[in-house]
Parts: structure tokens; sequence; C-alpha cells
């Protein structure tokens, strides 16, 4: 099993992180981290890498009901969208795969909100 999932778009950058961020808003997710991995690279190491941003997507009722299940799950939390340039107007958008992130831990409550997650997801990047 992958620990993620992902498609290549051929669009810019920009366009691809406002169809990512309108594709999770219509699954439920709202982006509460931006984390523009490859400025962050520069600032501190002084290293140039290629456009990297981590957009930390969270879908208020399944991560209530994953806390609920099991306390420490924030450690998970939120569930991270990648979008990286890969080449001019060649971008790939990567999600997590809640299923298989889930396996480390041994809490069977969390398979039914992992699997639900996980459709969302792969809805959110197949409709890219």
């Amino acid at each position: 099993m992958e620990y993620y999932f992902s498609k290549t778009l051929h669009v810019s950058f920009d366009e691809a992180i406002t169809k990512t961020t309108e594709g999770l808003k219509s699954q439920g997710f709202g982006v509460i981290t931006v984390i523009n991995m490859n400025e962050k690279l520069k600032e501190k190491l002084n290293v140039d890498f290629k456009r990297y941003t981590i957009l930390g997507a969270c879908n208020p009722p399944f991560a209530y009901k994953a806390l609920l299940a099991e306390d420490k799950i924030g450690t998970m939390l939120p569930c991270n969208v990648l979008v990286i340039e890969q080449g001019e107007n060649l971008i790939e958008v990567a999600a997590v795969n809640p299923i298989a992130s889930m396996q480390a831990i041994s809490n069977p409550a969390l398979g039914e909100v992992a699997q639900q997650v996980t459709n969302l997801l792969q809805q959110v990047i197949e409709n890219l």
C-alpha cells in the first residue's frame, strides 16, 4: 500500500494551489497551514529547492471523531497535501493516504474514519 496518492497537472504552480485548495474545500476540508518548503529551506539553509508547498488540510467532523477515538492522533493531523513543481507547468499534487498512516496505530475505531477520509482525499486528487 502506498503512503500517498498523487496526480500530475499541466498548469501553473499557483493554479495548482488554487485548484487543490478548492478541491479540498469541496470535500469538506479547510487548509489550516501552508508551508512553502522551498522558502524555508532558502531561509534556514541558504539552498535552492524546487517550489514545494505543504497544505495542512483538516476536515473538522472527521478530526473530531479521530480525536475521540485516539487522543494522540493529533500527532498525525492535519492531513498533508503536497504541491510540487516538477517542471514548467508540470505540477504534482500528492495527498497522504490516511489508511496507510493509521496502520501504525493499534486502534480499530480509527479504521472507519481513516477509510472515509481516504475516500475524500482520493476524490480531491482524482477531480483535479
